[in-house]
Parts: structure tokens; C-alpha cells; sequence
């Protein structure tokens, strides 16, 4: 895969995903002594930027067979970019989660007319559902992560970073099963090889970043979290994002709780922004290491703001922030 595949996506998904802010962070910039940027795909249409690798797959695969119904896994958002894509195009759609899943995340998926099944408690097995369904219905599965087509769809982000900011030094996002670190990767890489690409997990079950230490895909447990996104398994069969996270990604850094809860108040107090843990993990990351930032031109992927008032209140009163 390369950046053509990329610009590609970008021009297939663009009456469906929105082109996002590249935010300038004034206060975050002050304190670092650095220039920060943040990428606001949390102003996307669901509120996440799995939009982008949903709508490419979706699209792409319309490009050479009719069907009128979607299945997908997912722990929320790529579940709600499914079922908004497929409403969009007027299609059906089947979304299966496990139940680790936060209730505020299923009433999402469900707005967008998607049916619902709740099945397992780790993401493999979700998986497992999801393509027994897709099999049993005749219907096209679309994978969270591991896919060319929605890493593509994906790494329009990076594009639009570059292109937003072309003298960018660092870019960090988040790491879960690695679509999105994947294809920002490959778009960065290709456009300029000096950026430095740091991608920030949760300490709680990151799969990727444990797999690169082990020198290969290994299993993890999937506890809950606040940034409920990122901990959990990646499938042993990983085809793309494991291999490509090991070659392009310069480090992958585990963020404690306790850090992403208070970056999401951070965000909240500074920026006026709702982020979910995993949205705001790599601001999490840079509010706790940012010193080796000091001087630098940093782009910050806020990946998402799928989470309810309630559930905010909550984590806030749970840390103590």
C-alpha cells in the first residue's frame, strides 16, 4: 500500500467524510515552548474518524459487487460509521459488540437504524460473530482495521495533515488494532520521511505495542477502560496493521488512566472540546512527555468524542479531576 491508494480514498469518501481542522492549541503550544496543532476528527459528521475507512471500504467494494447489507465488529465507533455509511446509502446494516461496550455507544450505533448484537466479552469475539452473521445473511463484512481499504481510508488523515501543515516535525495518534496509526503512517512516510510518528495505547491490554515487543502478534485480555477504544486483541492472523505499526510507527508509548482522564478535562477546560479517552490519549501523552516536544512542530490526532455527559461526569468524579 502506498500514498496513491490513499489519495485515492480521499477522493472516493469525500462526498461522505468531512475534511477536519487542523487546530491550533495556544495554550498547549505556550506550555511546551513548541508549535501544536491538533487534528479535530471529532468534528466528523459520527464524531470519529472511523468514518474514513468505513465509507473507503464500502464504496470500494460497491465498486464491484451489489449488496444492500453491512456487518461489522466493533467496540463503538467503527460500529456507528458502519451503520451512518450504510444509511447513507440506503443499505442495511449489523453491528456486533461485546459487552464491554459503554451503553451511550450502542444507542449511537442503533440511531443510524443499524440492528445490534451484543456477544462475547473481547473483540475476536465479536469478530467471530459479526462474520458468521455476514456469512449466514449474505452480507458484506467490513472489518474494523486490518484491511488495505479501510487503512487507506484511514491514512486520509495523515494527507490532510501535511497538506493542512506541510513543516509538521511529529504526528501522534492513537493505537488500537492499528488501521489508524497504520494509515497515517504510510501518508506521513511517503510525504516526508523526517516527521517522527509516535503512536500512544492504552497501559491496559495495548495488543499492538505488546505484539512489537514480542516480535509477534500475541494475544491480550480486553479490560475496561476509559478509553475504551484502544485496549483488547488483535486477531493472530493480523495481516497489515502489525507489520506496518513495527516499520513506519518510531515508538508506541502506554498511557495510564489516570493521564487520559485528566487530558480529557484538559481538552474540556482549554480547548472546549468533549474528547473520549481515546480520543484524547494523544493529548494525554503530551500533557505527560511533551518536554522532548520543546521546539518541535507537533500534529495531535483527536480521534473522537463519543462519549455521554453522564459518562464524563463520571470519569471525572472516579479520578478525583
Amino acid at each position: 500500500m502506498n500514498v496513491a491508494a490513499i489519495r485515492e480514498a480521499a477522493r472516493r469518501v469525500r462526498d461522505i467524510v468531512v475534511t477536519t481542522p487542523l487546530k491550533p492549541a495556544f495554550d498547549l503550544s505556550e506550555r511546551l515552548q513548541a508549535e501544536v496543532y491538533l487534528k479535530l476528527e471529532n468534528t466528523q459528521d459520527i464524531g470519529s474518524f472511523k468514518i474514513r475507512g468505513a465509507a473507503n471500504a464500502i464504496l470500494k467494494a460497491r465498486e464491484t459487487e451489489k449488496f444492500d447489507h453491512v456487518v461489522a465488529a466493533s467496540s463503538g465507533n467503527h460500529g456507528r460509521a458502519v451503520a451512518y455509511v450504510a444509511q447513507k446509502l440506503g443499505m442495511h446494516a449489523t453491528i456486533c459488540m461485546t459487552t464491554l461496550v459503554p451503553k451511550d455507544k450502542i444507542a449511537a450505533i442503533e440511531r443510524f437504524g443499524a440492528r445490534t448484537v451484543i456477544f462475547g466479552d473481547d473483540q475476536n469475539q465479536a469478530v467471530e460473530k459479526a462474520l458468521a452473521t455476514a456469512s449466514e445473511q449474505g452480507a458484506v463484512y467490513v472489518p474494523p482495521f486490518d484491511h488495505p481499504d479501510v487503512i487507506a481510508g484511514q491514512g486520509t488523515i495523515g494527507l490532510e495533515m501535511l497538506e493542512q501543515q506541510p513543516e509538521l516535525d511529529t504526528v501522534i495518534a492513537p493505537v488500537s488494532g492499528g488501521g489508524l496509526m497504520s494509515g497515517v503512517a504510510i501518508a506521513v512516510r511517503e510525504l516526508n520521511a523526517n516527521v517522527e510518528i509516535i503512536g500512544v495505547t492504552s497501559e491496559l491490554d495495548g495488543a499492538i505495542l505488546e505484539s512489537i515487543e514480542a516480535g509477534k502478534v500475541v494475544m491480550v485480555q480486553e479490560r475496561p477502560s476509559i478509553a475504551d477504544a484502544l485496549p483488547g486483541p488483535i486477531p493472530l492472523d493480523n495481516r497489515y496493521t502489525f507489520e506496518i505499526c513495527r516499520d513506519l510507527v518510531d515508538k508506541i508509548i502506554p498511557i495510564p488512566e489516570t493521564s487520559v482522564a485528566r487530558a480529557m478535562r484538559y481538552v474540556l477546560d482549554h480547548e472546549k472540546m468533549v474528547l473520549e479517552g481515546a480520543g484524547a490519549a494523544s493529548l494525554a501523552f503530551v500533557l505527560d512527555q511533551g518536554d522532548e516536544l520543546r521546539g518541535k512542530k507537533v500534529g495531535i490526532v483527536c480521534s473522537g468524542n463519543n462519549i455521554s455527559a453522564e459518562r464524563l461526569r463520571t470519569v471525572f468524579q472516579d479520578f478525583g479531576i
